[in-house]
């Protein structure tokens, strides 16, 4: 078995996921476009079996075009790659969790993730995601008033 590290840095939030069927890529679609008909997204899918082929889908071009040239340096299994443009992935994340064929939700970040890839006999799987940086600091009062103002200025909070 030998391990790779594909680097995963765009300048969009990425969900990275695993699913296990061919109707990936359709669920996953209307799945984003049933919660938020506005968003720009590009959807790849690695398949694993038949023809693996990377499917993919998409409402945004720039966005699919990054989702397959992301899957086409994974070639992993019944990976998922999902780039959103003008949605943040707790937008859509537990609709996409509950997707009947998902399987497990590696990661959902704007942070470079490196991808830990196992190669063998052929075959190609992610084991985990190396997601952001390290630190050990606690945030401070000013750490914990730039944090509330972030969020009510994105949205999130009233």
């Amino acid at each position: 078995m030998e391990l790779k590290i594909v680097n995963i840095n765009v300048e969009y939030n990425i969900i990275l996921g695993q699913s296990h069927f061919i109707k990936t890529v359709e669920d996953i679609y209307e799945t984003i476009v049933n919660t938020n008909p506005n968003a720009k997204f590009g959807i790849a899918f690695c398949e694993a079996s038949g023809k693996s082929l990377i499917r993919y889908d998409g409402t945004d071009d720039e966005t699919k075009k990054i989702a397959i040239d992301i899957a086409k340096r994974l070639r992993a299994g019944h990976s998922f790659i999902i780039v959103l443009k003008n949605i943040f992935p707790i937008n859509i994340l537990t609709p996409i969790k509950n997707i009947p064929e998902v399987v497990n939700i590696f990661c959902a970040t704007q942070n470079p993730v490196d991808v830990v890839i196992a190669e063998n006999d052929g075959k190609r799987g992610i084991l985990g995601v190396i997601d952001g940086a390290t630190n050990g600091e606690i945030e401070t009062e000013e750490d914990i008033k730039e944090r509330h103002d972030f969020l009510r200025k994105i949205g999130y909070k009233k």
